[in-house]
């Protein structure tokens, strides 16, 4: 990734939301010396990090909150159904920046490739109309659509599939040979290491003028099956059966040629390389953001 220094100014910065992302982002802002401000439910401490109590379902809690000069939105629902993914991303979305004290000047909302609906394995940028097959795309451009109309200077960036350390789900069905995959029938599959999208998004925040949407993926879309048959060899595991590709996303491969021409790099532009490196190094955890 190119250098920053922090030259939109954004040195007080509030990010909202769980998993490894935002936490990730929230080290790495702490690591550059800005002021960051953490939401989740529960307790926290430490990381250098100013840790807040609140509820993105619940207004009420949302209160004393900072100013801010920007705001990154990173929340995950706790369930897969359509309530909890509303609850989160078109209200909790719009609790928060309600309960600010005054508006950010910068606002990241961290959503999903799953806007997108089915493009038979073609191209697809930020240009490409979303026509999302799932309630989850549902609700994220829902409230991705909200926040541009806001002023508080709106980003959506939408990410690909994340993986990283301790995401091991991938690694256990391949070695017990439920990762069966569509052969030959170029289904792409679309990924991003959780710190590179970190990355991206602390990249984003220091854009002097930006686009009001970026993909968030890596370099390099690959068919599924080579990509399962590449982990399953570093794995000693068998190489998965035939079957169908991943249902409910659609078929395409997605470009980050935008996030690259605004200088972005990421660490892992191959995820062939990034899941090798996985299995060499121990997990490194991240602060968890609820």
């Amino acid at each position: 990734m190119l250098a920053t220094s922090h030259q939109q100014g954004y040195e007080t910065v509030l990010v909202a939301g769980a998993g490894d992302v935002g936490g990730r982002l929230a080290a790495r802002l702490a690591a550059q010396g800005r002021r960051v401000f953490a939401l989740r439910r529960g307790d926290a401490s430490g990381g250098g990090i100013h840790w807040l109590r609140g509820d993105l379902t619940r207004p009420a809690t949302l209160t004393d909150l900072p100013r801010v000069d920007a705001l990154v939105f990173a929340a995950a629902p706790d369930a897969r159904d359509e309530a909890a993914y509303r609850g989160i991303y078109v209200d909790g979305l719009r609790h928060l920046v309600e309960a600010l004290p005054e508006p950010p000047k910068r606002t990241l909302f961290v959503s999903s490739s799953a806007v997108y609906g089915e493009h038979a394995g073609g191209w697809v940028d930020e240009d490409t109309a979303p026509a999302p097959p799932g309630f989850n795309g549902r609700a994220l451009l829902e409230a991705e659509r909200w926040l541009a109309a806001q002023a508080v200077g709106g980003i959506a960036v939408r990410l690909a599939g994340l993986y990283g350390p301790g995401r091991t789900q991938l690694f256990d069905r391949l070695r017990e040979g439920k990762a069966a995959v569509p052969r030959g029938q170029g289904v792409y599959a679309n990924r991003i290491h959780v710190d590179d999208a970190a990355a991206a998004l602390a990249f984003l925040l220091d854009v002097s003028q930006p686009a009001p949407i970026y993909l968030g993926v890596d370099d390099t879309p690959l068919p599924i099956d080579v990509l399962y048959d590449h982990i399953a060899g570093l794995l000693g595991a068998p190489i998965p059966p035939e079957g169908p590709g991943p249902a409910g996303i659609g078929n395409k491969r997605l470009s980050n040629a935008r996030l690259r021409a605004a200088g972005f790099r990421c660490a892992w532009p191959d995820a062939r390389d990034g899941y090798a490196a996985l299995l060499r190094s121990p997990i490194r955890s991240a602060p968890t953001l609820r």
